[in-house]
């Protein structure tokens, strides 16, 4: 009997990038923007929503479909910072707040407690950014740009929470602004070069260490 296994053809998918990017840009924003100390007229929490349905949800699902597009670095940055947020979000909900009916004294050593705890979510996150920071040179400029600036935010935010100071984890809200601002324009040239099929917004070449000879 002949073999009439056939492979199967799967039609090429839209680049699912730009989404995650702006899921990531402007979650970030908004946490940025309440750490910088720029919400003083509102609650703080714009951003936890959006950790669960944007940042989190939308970024989680782009890096699933880069798998699909077998992109082995957007499939593990999207799927990470995904989770990041679906996880800082779980966090602030279940862990950050008080013990109900705590005492001023137990609810500020809380408090304290939960800095630590974010420090350390924070480092992790850092030592995965760093190597997905080498290896955004292979991609190019506008990612790497994003990978680099919030290499500084999570080095800034975690030495700041760990400090338990309050200035440098502004510092750490203004650095994370620069980050969305890169991040959405990273996003914002994804959409157009794919929609018009020729470059119109300037994202660089891949730089770095020289691809793998083939001879």
């Amino acid at each position: 009997m002949a073999d009439e296994t056939k492979p199967i053809m799967l039609a090429p998918a839209a680049d699912p990038a730009p989404l995650g990017l702006a899921a990531f840009a402007l979650t970030t924003f908004l946490l940025s923007a309440a750490n910088a100390g720029w919400m003083k007229s509102a609650t703080g929490l714009a951003w936890l929503g959006f950790a669960f349905a944007y940042g989190g949800l939308a970024q989680f699902c782009a890096g699933m479909w880069e798998f699909r597009n077998r992109n082995v670095f957007g499939a593990t940055a999207f799927g990470t910072y995904g989770g990041f947020w679906l996880g800082i979000g779980l966090w602030a909900l279940l862990v950050a707040p008080p013990p109900a009916g705590a005492s001023p004294v137990v609810a500020a050593a809380h408090a304290a407690a939960a800095g630590k705890d974010l420090g350390w979510i924070l480092l992790a996150f850092a030592i995965f950014n760093t190597y997905m920071l080498l290896w955004s040179t292979q991609v190019n400029a506008a990612v790497f740009g994003v990978f680099l600036t919030l290499e500084a935010t999570e080095i800034i935010l975690f030495i700041g929470n760990f400090a338990a100071n309050a200035n440098v984890v502004k510092i750490g809200g203004y650095v994370g602004v620069l980050t969305a601002a890169v991040a959405w324009y990273t996003s914002a040239a994804g959409v157009i070069n794919g929609m018009r099929g020729t470059p119109l917004l300037p994202v660089g070449k891949p730089f770095g260490m020289a691809p793998p000879s083939t001879t």
